[in-house]
């Protein structure tokens, strides 16, 4: 915070859950709350709609005994209210770069009077094909200003937006290794990729997973563990990109005041969901890229608090994890329980194995010879269901190993859409 009270550019690397939201927030609401209103003065980039309701509301709650105000402005929603927010000149103004630029197609939104620009989750904007939308925002805006930036890695077009944007910043790196909080207890299970969801129902069932945020690979297959947990009796809500705004909204506030206890999310939801409190993080699917990985299991140990994170890793996925391990640095804990390592032919239709190289896209089922009826045929040859619906195996007394990795309590250390929000 002191580089940012002194109106000096701030290049930030920071991991997630350290109180970014803070760093520049009070800065901000420092410098502006003793100068005359008039006019937005302060903008906040953010890449999703949640990350963007989220700093809004924090914004609100440290500016409460201010006259100073905020608002969001993200897509999914009227633009009403926005539009009114804009040509008021509300003090800061939080956005998705999408959303913005629908609003600076018209003279209502005006930035002339701006001192601060803050982006927040740079190289996820780049993943999400958001750089050439700020680069037109930024022709919009005054080159005479104060900007905070940050972002979790440094890749080059990252990097070289920083030289265009920074003037002499001050460089602040809080993330040099990447790797998931101290507090984080981190496990993976060994598991058949036709049996995690079986898996993931036993844990709840057994209460060994109190409340969690279950991530997977694409926004279908979230929909299909959140109906089969549903036909199960598990109360869960569900985040993607094709969820309307208010589905969103209302599937978060349920899993926040615990009316829901599963929240099924895509990588949407790892940046941008702040719980109190949340016990588990659950990897469905192993992520390809260590860095999701982090923000992932970033959703639990925030703060200081403690928090359990589990990935259910496929044989087709031990490479990727593998990668992860390098790169956090650390070799996690294997269990293995016999009756979920094996394939299932009651598996939820499009939650078998998929192509961890191909995201979304489930791996082809491999042909029988011809002449010679599949594992998957029956006597008359004709293809069995792949899914029956009402059946579950709930396996009983089963063994427990643990393999690749130390005994409890002695981590080993090892070498280690673009859709507009």
């Amino acid at each position: 915070m002191p580089p940012a009270l002194e109106g000096k550019d701030v290049l930030a690397c920071a991991a997630t859950g350290s109180g970014k939201t803070a760093a520049f927030a009070l800065p901000i609401l420092q410098r502006l709350i003793s100068k005359p209103r008039g006019g937005t003065r302060a903008l906040i980039l953010t890449p999703t709609r949640e990350l963007c309701a989220q700093i809004a509301e924090a914004i609100s709650e440290l500016s409460v005994h201010t006259p100073l105000g905020g608002a969001p402005v993200y897509g999914g929603v009227s633009m009403g209210p926005q539009e009114h927010a804009l040509r008021t000149g509300v003090d800061i103004i939080v956005a998705t770069p999408g959303r913005l630029l629908d609003h600076l197609r018209f003279p209502y939104a005006q930035f002339d009077r701006l001192e601060v620009l803050v982006i927040d989750e740079a190289d996820r904007m780049l993943d999400m094909g958001f750089l050439p939308d700020i680069r037109r925002i930024l022709k919009r805006l005054p080159t005479r200003r104060q900007t905070l930036f940050f972002s979790a890695t440094m890749p080059p077009p990252i990097a070289q937006l920083t030289k265009e944007m920074l003037h002499a910043p001050v460089m602040i790196d809080h993330a040099r290794r990447a790797e998931p909080p101290a507090l984080i207890d981190q496990r993976a299970y060994a598991v058949d990729a036709t049996r995690k969801s079986e898996l993931l129902l036993d844990l709840i069932t057994r209460d060994e997973i109190k409340d969690a945020i279950v991530f997977t690979r694409t926004k279908a297959r979230t929909n299909r563990l959140a109906e089969f947990l549903e036909k199960r009796g598990v109360n869960c809500g569900r985040i993607h990109g094709n969820r309307s705004q208010r589905q969103r909204e209302t599937a978060l506030s349920g899993f926040k005041d615990g009316r829901t206890r599963i929240l099924v999310a895509t990588d949407i939801a790892a940046r941008g969901i702040d719980v109190d409190q949340l016990s588990h993080v659950v990897n469905f699917d192993v992520p390809h890229v260590p860095e999701d990985y982090i923000h992932r299991v970033g959703r639990t140990g925030r703060a200081g608090s403690t928090g359990e994170a589990i990935t259910f890793v496929s044989p087709e996925e031990e490479k990727d994890f593998r990668a992860i391990e390098k790169a956090i640095d650390r070799v996690v804990e294997r269990i293995r329980i016999p009756e979920f390592s094996r394939p299932s032919a009651l598996a939820p239709k499009g939650l078998g194995a998929s192509n961890p190289r191909s995201p979304g896209r489930p791996a082809r089922p491999s042909r029988a010879p011809q002449g010679r009826p599949s594992n998957a045929a029956n006597a008359s040859g004709k293809p069995q269901p792949f899914f029956q619906r009402g059946t579950s195996e709930r396996p009983t007394g089963r063994a427990v190993s643990r393999t690749h990795g130390s005994p409890p309590g002695r981590p080993s250390r090892g070498r280690p859409s673009r859709g507009r929000p």
